[in-house]
């Protein structure tokens, strides 16, 4: 039981090591976008897991929010993308550092 534990928390940990390398590395906004996914893809495989192997966690029913929330990410983070590719015909995230109002 303990074991299968493991193995979760592993996989886990490394979806989170893939996310934090392609936030930290790419400089394409839809690239980072992806990686924020794949963090909040760790982080609800950490939930359910835990509750699976914890009796009234409420591991799942967190996991389920955390998906509606990202979801929302998505759609609210693909939308300024395209919004700054109409502007600019670029997504790379250096260009946007010199955006002004």
């Amino acid at each position: 039981m303990g074991n299968e534990l493991i193995d979760f928390v592993i996989v886990s940990v490394a979806l989170l090591a893939i996310g934090i390398y392609g936030l930290s590395v790419k400089r394409n906004a839809i690239r980072m976008l992806f990686a924020i996914e794949i963090i909040i893809n760790a982080a609800n495989l950490n939930l359910v897991a835990f509750g699976r192997f914890i009796p009234h966690s409420g591991g799942q029913t967190l996991a389920l929010f955390s998906i509606a929330i990202a979801a929302a990410e998505v759609a609210v983070g693909l939308s300024l993308i395209i919004v700054a590719y109409r502007m600019y015909k670029n997504i790379d995230i250096a260009d946007f550092r010199s955006l002004k109002g």
